[in-house]
């Protein structure tokens, strides 16, 4: 995937501390071990751009990050630590739920979860939250590999059915160990710019792999 340019924008709690922008956003919330950070930084060819964390539920702040000028990738808090209190985590909901609320060049928050577990109840409110909010309830699952061809089928209904996803929604699976689904993340950003009236299109590179 030919990017020129993937920068940190800013990072916020409150709606003042947004960033000043026109550009399409495109959000992605999940569980705080689901590998969000892995996945952006995957999806846009570059190792740190999104901070990785060794403790979970560490991160507790909107992320911005511009992505050749042209729109917008927004990491949310992750949610679902045991042990952060439960005082933090109505904090890391209420940041969420003012952004959902107020962004008007939101055009989708795409959720975020493993493919080797069954949702969480916090995935489930999460997917209806977003529902709620007017989107349209797109849903990564992340660590493909990790599940036997064998099994796929089955986590794939596990998945769908918890969170009940209607036979239209859309399911996409990924892996950063091998890249998979890399491409299938991009058509659907490709599309949502395209419904919405904005003139941005991403393509693979000649010739490229899902390593570009």
């Amino acid at each position: 995937m030919k990017i020129k340019k993937s920068e940190f924008v800013t990072s916020a709690v409150t709606k003042d501390q947004y960033p000043e922008s026109t550009l399409p956003e495109i959000a992605m919330v999940g569980r705080s071990n689901v590998g969000k950070s892995s996945l952006i930084n995957m999806l846009i060819n570059r190792k740190n751009l999104a901070r990785t964390s060794s403790t979970p539920g560490k991160t507790q702040l909107i992320n911005f990050f511009d992505i050749d000028s042209k729109f917008t990738l927004v990491d949310l808090p992750g949610y679902g630590y045991a042990r952060v209190s439960k005082e933090q985590k109505k904090t890391w909901g209420k940041i969420i739920e003012t952004y959902l609320k107020t962004r008007s060049n939101l055009l989708e928050v795409i959720l975020l979860v493993d493919l080797r577990h069954k949702p969480t109840a916090e995935d489930i409110e999460m997917y209806k939250w977003i529902k709620t909010f007017g989107f349209n309830g797109i849903v990564v699952g992340t660590k493909h590999d990790k599940i036997k061809k064998s099994q796929l089928q089955k986590h794939i209904k596990i998945v769908r059915d918890a969170l009940g996803m209607g036979q239209d929604d859309v399911l996409v699976m990924t892996s950063i160990t091998n890249r998979y689904g890399k491409y299938d993340v991009w058509e659907i950003f490709n599309e949502l710019f395209e419904v919405n009236g904005y003139d941005v299109h991403f393509e693979p590179q000649q010739g490229g792999t899902q390593n570009d």
